[in-house]
C-alpha cells in the first residue's frame, strides 16, 4: 500500500508560548501587548498559508532554519496539532475528518528517541503492533525480523535504557514500520548519529522507499537532503520558498557560486563594482559589512574581485567560497543559514 500526502494553505497561529519555550525562557515571538493596562500575550505565526504534495512513493524532503514550521508542519499532517485554517490529507483522507483513519496509515521517527525504558527492545515493538491490532504471533514474527533488520537481535530481550543512541534511533525507526505504514514521518533522523550509524539509517530510508513507501523527511543536513530526496521543499516563516529536485534547485541559484566577501567598509560604488566584473551574476549587501557575490566560477574571480574593492577604496577582510549548493540556493532567498 502506498499514499500521498497534500497540503492547502496551511496556517497556524499559537496563541501563546509553548510550554517547552516557558520552561526554557525562550519564546518563539515577540510578546503582544492587547493594549493600555492589559495583560500580555504571544501571537506565533508557525505556518503561514502552506501548501505542498508528496507524491506515492516519493521521497521529499523539508528543509529550513530553526522554527521555519517544519515541526509544526508534521505535527499538523500526524494529527497532533490542529490548524488555525486550512486543510491537510494523507492518501485521500482528510486529516482532521478522519483522524483514526490517518493513524493507521503513517509511522513517525520522532527527533529524539521516545522510547519506554522501562521496556525491552522486542516489548517495545510487539506492544506497538499490539496497539494497531497486530495478531500476538503475526506480532512476534514482524519483531524478530525488524530486530535482525536493523541489527538489534542480540539486545533484543534488554532494556534499552542501556542502548547508545544509534540503537535508539534504530529502535525507533523499527518501531515505526512495525505495521508497515504507508507513509513514514521522520523528523531529523540522523541527528547526533556518528558517520556510520548515518550511513546506516540512511540506507534503511532508502530500502524502505523502495518498497513504494512515501516519506516526508526533515532536516538541517543538506548532505542528507540531497543524497535521499527526489524532491526538497525549503521554507521559512511558515511559507514556501521553494520545492523542486536537487538538482534542480541547485541549478536555479545564479551562476551557482557563492563568494561571500567580507570589507572594511561596503559603499553602493564597491557593490556596483563587483555587480559589473564578467561572470558576476548578482551582489546582495549583507550584514557587517559583508557582500554575497553569486557568480559562474569561484576561485579564478576572486583577483578581479579583490582589484575591484582596492578601487573602491575597500579593504577585503575575509573570503567564502562555495560550491554550488542548497544552502547558497536558501541564502540567496532568505540571506541567512539553514541551521539559524
Amino acid at each position: 500500500m502506498s499514499a500521498g500526502l497534500r497540503t492547502e494553505d496551511l496556517k497556524k497561529v499559537y496563541k501563546s508560548a509553548p510550554p517547552m519555550a516557558a520552561q526554557t525562557g525562550f519564546l518563539f515571538g515577540a510578546p503582544r501587548s492587547k493594549g493600555p493596562g492589559e495583560k500580555k500575550d504571544f501571537e506565533v505565526v508557525a505556518l503561514a498559508g502552506l501548501s505542498f504534495e508528496v507524491k506515492e512513493g516519493e521521497i521529499l524532503g523539508l528543509l529550513g532554519p530553526n522554527g521555519a514550521g517544519k515541526s509544526t508542519t508534521v505535527g499538523i499532517l500526524t494529527t497532533r496539532i490542529r490548524p488555525t485554517s486550512g486543510r491537510a490529507w494523507v492518501g485521500e483522507h482528510d486529516v482532521w475528518a478522519e483522524p483514526v483513519v490517518v493513524k493507521r496509515m503513517f509511522g513517525v521517527v520522532p527527533q529524539r528517541p521516545n522510547l519506554d525504558f522501562s521496556l525491552t527492545a522486542r516489548e517495545i515493538l510487539t506492544f506497538h503492533g499490539a496497539y494497531f491490532g497486530i495478531p500476538a504471533r503475526d506480532s512476534h514474527r514482524r519483531a524478530g525480523e525488524l530486530l535482525d533488520r536493523f541489527q538489534l537481535a542480540e539486545r533484543a530481550d534488554q532494556m534499552v535504557r542501556g542502548f547508545s543512541g544509534g540503537m535508539m534511533q534504530r529502535l525507533s525507526i523499527a518501531r515505526a514500520l512495525m505495521h508497515d505504514p504507508a507513509v513514514l514521518f521522520l523528523d531529523e533522523p540522523t541527528v547526533g548519529l556518528d558517520p556510520q550509524t548515518r550511513l546506516a539509517v540512511w540506507e534503511l530510508i532508502r530500502e524502505y522507499n523502495r518498497r513504494g513507501k512515501t516519506i516526508l523527511l526533515t532536516t538541517h543536513n543538506m548532505e542528507e537532503a540531497d543524497s535521499l530526496c527526489q524532491r526538497i521543499a525549503i521554507i521559512d516563516h511558515g511559507k514556501m520558498i521553494a520545492c523542486d529536485s536537487p538538482a534542480a534547485l541547485k541549478a536555479s541559484v545564479p551562476g551557482g557560486w557563492l563568494i561571500r566577501l567580507r570589507f572594511s567598509l561596503s559603499t553602493p560604488e564597491l557593490a556596483e563594482r563587483l555587480r559589473a566584473l564578467e561572470g558576476v551574476r548578482d551582489v546582495r549587501p549583507g550584514a557587517d559589512s559583508a557582500v554575497d557575490v553569486y557568480a559562474d566560477r569561484g576561485g579564478a574571480l576572486i583577483p578581479a574581485l579583490v582589484a575591484a574593492a582596492a578601487g573602491a577604496g575597500a579593504e577585503i577582510h575575509d573570503v567564502h567560497l562555495s560550491e554550488p549548493s542548497l544552502e547558497n540556493l536558501f541564502l540567496l532567498h532568505t540571506g541567512k543559514g539553514l541551521r539559524e
